[in-house]
């Protein structure tokens, strides 16, 4: 089994605390209000959002994917850093096992630096391209920019 591991960074006019409720914390209540076409809604399965949890995200009918669940392996609030492992899907992949992330949101220039880290592992025997996986990637990217634009927008969510 094989591991891909990317890397990638983006700075925020949000301080570091909101972004990091926003995303991961409250994500379960700010997400679906945001993009209800892309997310019907979050809610832990097991657990209260602490480390050991799951939380299950299904999406809205238009989306090739109904549900993902992620258990939630660390988590420190006060130092806005979060590792969770992608454990289930409703879309069977074909070349990936399971996906860790790891989140951690610095205080700069009056917002922050996030920081982002996932590893991808691949099933035995399979090979995994950065192709395989670009298309999520730039999904989530698009689901940080939105919650740093609604944020921006609405300075009293997540305050």
């Amino acid at each position: 089994m094989g591991v891909i591991t990317y890397s990638q960074e983006f700075k925020s006019a949000i301080a570091p605390s909101r972004m990091f409720k926003a995303l991961i914390v409250d994500s379960h209540i700010v997400i679906p209000k945001i993009v209800p076409e892309g997310i019907k809604s979050v809610e832990f399965i097991e657990g209260d959002g602490g480390a050991g949890s799951i939380k299950k995200t299904n999406f809205a009918e238009s989306s090739p994917i109904k549900y993902t669940k992620h258990k939630i392996d660390a988590l420190d609030v006060d130092n806005c850093y979060c590792k969770y492992t992608l454990i289930e899907s409703g879309v069977q992949f074909d070349k990936i096992d399971f996906v860790v992330y790891e989140v951690k949101f610095i205080a700069a220039d009056g917002g922050c630096v996030c920081k982002m880290t996932s590893e991808y592992h691949a099933k035995e025997g399979c090979e995994l391209k950065e192709d395989d996986i670009k298309q999520g990637k730039e999904k989530a990217m698009g689901l940080v920019k939105t919650v740093e634009e609604y944020l921006l927008a609405n300075p009293d969510v997540c305050a």
